[in-house]
């Protein structure tokens, strides 16, 4: 297989030579093997050019896989007896990277004293390949079908105030009493000043005018604090402030939006080792996280 897919983009038997190590004879004799073994004609010769059969085109498309197949297979078992090394460029949100993902650096580079990281915080939504990001996190419904994602875990958006403002204002009934409210709002939300929320008749939509924008979480959670409004913020912004109830919850019974938080990766295909041990630290880092634990 290696042989044939070396030929095929080669374009020739002596351009495969280097590619695969052996002689011209040597490979011609591969491939005549493997249309015997095949009982089919994969590859169409003349005097000038090679091209490929029908057959041999669904072969070539198969080969490709399945040696990707192997080669993810035999970097997997010898990833353990090799010492990653390199720099890592990483992308991440801001707030998130300051609360949950600072304290774990430092801890990864313990591991692998070879890597070194190049960590970059922005909420902006970063181009993953052309800013040359080995891996970025991302917290969305869904990631971008281009890339490749694995989830680490999940945050439920939680709409909240501080006891002062409700004392003052009154508490919402309805996601329709907000329009009623003073709202701090973060500018970078997916869906703008339009907050959904799942209730106990279905989905209910509430488009706001915020008494405070901000493209900061960090300045969305002091506003609540400071009795500025109602926020609506990831849960492990604010798991904290709603255990010692300096924020509470607001109506539970409709329930926010509830977003994934995923490592993104340009491709899976050829995966840097020292990329595959990053995900996999980030995996076992989160599969607890301490806002969905008491």
């Amino acid at each position: 297989m290696r042989t044939f897919t070396a030929v095929v983009e080669a374009g020739s038997f002596v351009g495969a030579m280097n590619t695969v190590g052996l002689s011209k004879p040597a490979v011609s004799r591969h491939i005549a093997e493997l249309e015997q073994h095949l009982g089919s004609r994969l590859i169409q010769r003349t005097t000038r050019r090679l091209s490929l059969t029908s057959e041999g085109l669904t072969y070539y498309q198969r080969c490709k896989e399945i040696l990707a197949a192997v080669s993810d297979a035999e970097a997997e078992v010898g990833a353990s007896t090799v010492e990653v090394q390199g720099e890592l460029r990483i992308g991440a949100p801001q707030t998130f990277g300051t609360l949950h993902l600072a304290a774990l650096w430092g801890r990864f580079a313990a591991l692998h004293p070879q890597i070194t990281l190049d960590v970059v915080l922005s909420d902006r939504i970063v181009d993953v390949v052309e800013e040359s990001y080995d891996l970025t996190i991302r917290i969305a419904r869904l990631p971008d079908s281009s890339l490749v994602s694995r989830p680490l875990t999940r945050t439920r958006m939680v709409l909240c105030a501080s006891p002062t403002y409700l004392a003052k204002r009154g508490a919402p009934k309805s996601p329709l009493e907000l329009t009623c409210h003073d709202i701090v709002a973060y500018s970078y939300w997916s869906s703008g000043n339009t907050w959904s929320f799942n209730g106990p008749a279905g989905e209910i939509s509430v488009h706001l005018r915020p008494r405070i924008q901000t493209n900061s979480g960090d300045t969305c959670r002091a506003a609540a604090l400071d009795h500025q409004g109602i926020v609506l913020l990831p849960d492990f912004l604010i798991y904290q402030d709603l255990r010692a109830g300096t924020l509470v919850e607001l109506m539970p019974e409709f329930r926010a939006t509830e977003l994934g938080i995923f490592a993104i990766y340009p491709t899976r295909k050829q995966l840097p080792l020292k990329v595959r041990r990053l995900v996999d630290f980030l995996v076992e880092a989160f599969a607890a996280p301490p806002w969905q634990t008491r």
